[in-house]
């Protein structure tokens, strides 16, 4: 064996390396790195669907919570309008029962004035005729003479005015 059959380089094994190396490069491309990237591209397209499902999704889920949320806020303000309602009704009425209240304590009031007015006069008219009686009784006694008619309202109407001026 030579040293110098080693380390030499022959064409014919050059070319049917080089082919042999075209030819596997070929295969290893059809074979392995077409299903390869097919197989990739499958991935990356199903990873792509699953983000834009999750983006749709999330989409979704943020139009429902701004539909809550506006359908809360709706129903809160429609509760504070019937609180408020409730409140000017409540309101309303509690000034309408104090109104009928106060007219009825006025018309009792009123009505008491009326009566004790009338019990007045009638206690004044009552004790005009027992003082008048009892004046004639005693004019008569003292004078001793019978007293007419106008005398004894002049008497009386004198007597009424000197009780009145006392009290």
């Amino acid at each position: 064996m030579k040293v110098q059959d080693l380390v030499t380089i022959d064409p014919w094994t050059l070319i049917a390396q080089l082919l042999n190396l075209f030819i596997q490069v070929m295969l290893i491309k059809k074979f392995l790195f077409k299903p390869i990237r097919e197989v990739l591209a499958k991935r990356k397209a199903l990873a792509d669907a699953e983000l834009a499902d999750a983006a749709k999704a999330k989409e979704e889920a943020e139009s429902l919570k701004s539909e809550y949320e506006e359908s809360m806020k709706q129903a809160r303000d429609k509760a504070n309008d019937i609180l408020n309602t409730a409140q000017k009704s409540a309101s309303q009425q509690s000034e309408e029962i104090i109104r009928e209240a106060n007219a009825q304590a006025v018309s009792i009031k009123a009505k008491a004035e009326r009566d004790i007015e009338q019990e007045r006069r009638k206690a004044v008219n009552e004790i005009k005729d027992e003082i008048g009686d009892m004046a004639m009784e005693i004019a008569g006694k003292v004078i001793g003479r019978e007293i007419n008619s106008s005398d004894h309202e002049k008497l009386i109407d004198d007597f009424i005015n000197k009780v009145g001026e006392e009290s």
